[in-house]
């Protein structure tokens, strides 16, 4: 597993959360749902990356 990428995957979670308060503060929907699909996205690349370790751990 690549720490750059769970890293990245942290970012973009981050990233979207910010972007969602933001779109609650304001009240825009894009922003909110923009934020919340950066979160979703974050939650898949780390599933993705935690399946790579374990077929790793199981290879070694």
């Amino acid at each position: 597993m690549s720490l750059e990428d769970r890293a990245k995957a942290t970012a973009k979670n981050v990233e979207g959360k910010a972007q969602e308060a933001l779109g609650n503060v304001t009240g825009d929907p894009e922003d909110k749902a923009e934020g919340k699909t950066k979160q979703a996205e974050s939650e898949v690349r780390h599933s993705v990356e935690d399946v790579k370790d374990n077929i790793k751990k199981k290879i070694d």
